[in-house]
C-alpha cells in the first residue's frame, strides 16, 4: 500500500469517527464545550481529505464530488452559530450525513461530472475513477433495458470476470 492510500484511509477513518461523535453529541444535546473538538476535527479531516482528492489540479472544485464536499464544509461551519438552537444544529448535521451518503454512493459518471466543463472529467484518482470506463453511457442504458444498477457500478462485470477466471471456456 502506498503512502497516499494509507493517509487517505487514516484521514477518512478519523473523519468518520469525528463526525459520528459530533452528530451523536448533538443528538443527545451535549454542552457546546464537549462538542467543539469533534466539530473542528471533522472540519480539519474533511479539509485534509478534500486536499488529497483535489491534488494539484483545480478540476475537483467544479466536479460534483468537490461541490458536495464544499457544501458539507459550508454547512458544518454554520454549526458554531447555531449553539442556541439544538434542533437546527441537528438538522444541519443530518443534512451533512445525507449529502455524504448520496455523494459517496452515486455513480462515478455523476461524481466526476464538471459543472463548468459540462462533461465527465477523468482525473488522477479518487474513489470510483477506475469505474468510469466500465460505466455505460446514457445511450447504452436506454438501448439495453436489461441493464441494472449493479452493471453501472461494475458489479455485474466483476461477477462475469470472476466467473471467467474460474471457468475459462
Amino acid at each position: 500500500m502506498d503512502l497516499s492510500r494509507a493517509l487517505n484511509i487514516l484521514f477518512r477513518t478519523a473523519h468518520i469517527a469525528a463526525a459520528s461523535i459530533l452528530l451523536g453529541g448533538h443528538a443527545f444535546d451535549l454542552p457546546a464545550d464537549r462538542l467543539h473538538f469533534g466539530l473542528w476535527l471533522t472540519v480539519a479531516t474533511g479539509i485534509a481529505l478534500g486536499a488529497m482528492e483535489a491534488g494539484p489540479r483545480l478540476v475537483w472544485f467544479h466536479q460534483v464530488r468537490g461541490l458536495m464536499t464544499l457544501a458539507k464544509l459550508g454547512l458544518l461551519l454554520t454549526v458554531p452559530f447555531l449553539w442556541g438552537h439544538w434542533h437546527l444544529r441537528l438538522a444541519v448535521l443530518l443534512a451533512v450525513v445525507a449529502i455524504a451518503s448520496v455523494g459517496s454512493h452515486m455513480p462515478a459518471r455523476f461524481r466526476y461530472y464538471s459543472v463548468v466543463l459540462r462533461q465527465v472529467v477523468r482525473c488522477h484518482g479518487g474513489p470510483g475513477v477506475a469505474r468510469l470506463d466500465d460505466e455505460p453511457g446514457e445511450d447504452a442504458i436506454a438501448e439495453n433495458p436489461q441493464h441494472t444498477d449493479d452493471d453501472a457500478r461494475g458489479v455485474g462485470r466483476a461477477r462475469r470476470v470472476g466467473r471467467a477466471e474460474r471457468d475459462p471456456r
